[in-house]
């Protein structure tokens, strides 16, 4: 030890004093806050930043400080899980041309069942691809019907909208928003557009940013439970992507947009 202090240039009275001081009282705040953040960290599935957890904390009786909680995840390397933003930009088809976006010259939705909005996008399993389509209450930004299969259908599209319609029974002259892809413009589409009472609305050309609110769906979904992993079967993929969906993103995670509610407490909240 003699030697040690000599090399850093400390006396050995200095160093045996420091060694028995205790740490200050904020250092064991830290260390305690620290723990609790980690834990709401860990029950987000690894999915929440600062700002959602110190939401949380707040939520859960804590005063803090929002710049304490990043200064203290940012030191112990607590990060959210991230996923790159895949566009891909559907092709434009005079067919659509008078099917005008009703979303941007309409008010926002003002409760539940007003306004959906849909769209796809290609899950990994193995070698291959999985196609997963969701529908989504723009109002509570809840996932009111998903469907998942192997072939990108008019089918698989149809399918996320009946159980949409299934789960909500909304009333005629909801207005379902989607972009230009074929999948949504079909006969069969349509047809329970015309049964239901539904008003159909899509992008403008060339602008995916009108259909915002799924593709942050989709970014949530793959950064949060799927990149970084490998699926070997369709099934194991399947009872994740509904595991997220049903328990996790509708019920539990915090959303900004939402004042930091759940779609299900936000839904709750505003009855």
């Amino acid at each position: 030890m003699k030697y040690m202090c000599a090399y850093f240039g400390v006396s050995r009275s200095g160093y045996y004093a420091w060694r028995s001081r205790k740490k200050p009282n904020r250092t064991y705040a830290n260390e305690a806050l620290l723990c609790r953040i980690g834990k709401i960290h860990a029950a987000s599935r690894e999915t929440y930043g600062s700002p959602r957890v110190h939401a949380a904390l707040r939520k859960g009786g804590v005063r803090v400080g929002r710049t304490r909680v990043e200064r203290l995840m940012r030191e112990a390397g607590i990060k959210a899980r991230t996923a790159r933003i895949y566009r891909r930009l559907a092709g434009l088809h005079r067919f659509y041309d008078r099917i005008r976006n009703r979303r941007v010259d309409g008010p926002a939705p003002s409760a539940i069942n007003q306004q959906w909005a849909a769209d796809l996008t290609y899950l990994r399993v193995g070698r291959t691809w999985r196609y997963l389509a969701v529908v989504i209450d723009l109002y509570s930004r809840r996932i009111v019907g998903w469907s998942m299969g192997k072939q990108r259908t008019v089918q698989l599209t149809g399918a996320a909208l009946m159980m949409a319609i299934r789960k909500r029974r909304p009333s005629p002259g909801l207005l379902f928003h989607t972009d230009r892809g074929i999948e949504y413009r079909s006969y069969a589409i349509q047809d329970i557009h015309k049964r239901y009472g539904i008003e159909p609305s899509m992008n403008r050309p060339g602008q995916c940013t009108d259909n915002a609110e799924v593709e942050s769906f989709f970014h949530t979904l793959k950064g949060e439970t799927v990149r970084g992993r490998e699926w070997e079967c369709e099934r194991e993929l399947r009872q994740n992507v509904a595991g997220y969906i049903q328990h996790f993103y509708n019920r539990t995670r915090l959303h900004s947009s939402l004042g930091y509610c759940s779609p299900a407490e936000y839904e709750a909240i505003s009855a």
